[in-house]
């Protein structure tokens, strides 16, 4: 079936059916679009802990607010 196909024929859905195309389609793009994680590998996370240059900023914006 061709797009003109598919559109002509969703053309002449009522408008529950229309809605139900919708969800359906929107539902498969929001699961296409989910990271999956591999089973076994190992992925990197960022962490502040010993990162100097955060206790900094955070200093800053700590002593920032005091005065403010």
């Amino acid at each position: 079936m061709t797009t003109v196909d598919l559109f002509s024929t969703l053309r002449s859905l009522p408008r529950t059916e229309k809605l139900k195309v919708m969800q359906f389609l929107i539902a498969e793009l929001a699961r296409e679009e989910e990271p999956t994680l591999q089973a076994g590998a190992t992925y990197s996370v960022w962490s502040p802990l010993n990162s100097h240059e955060a206790v900094h900023k955070l200093g800053q914006l700590l002593e920032s607010d005091q005065t403010a």
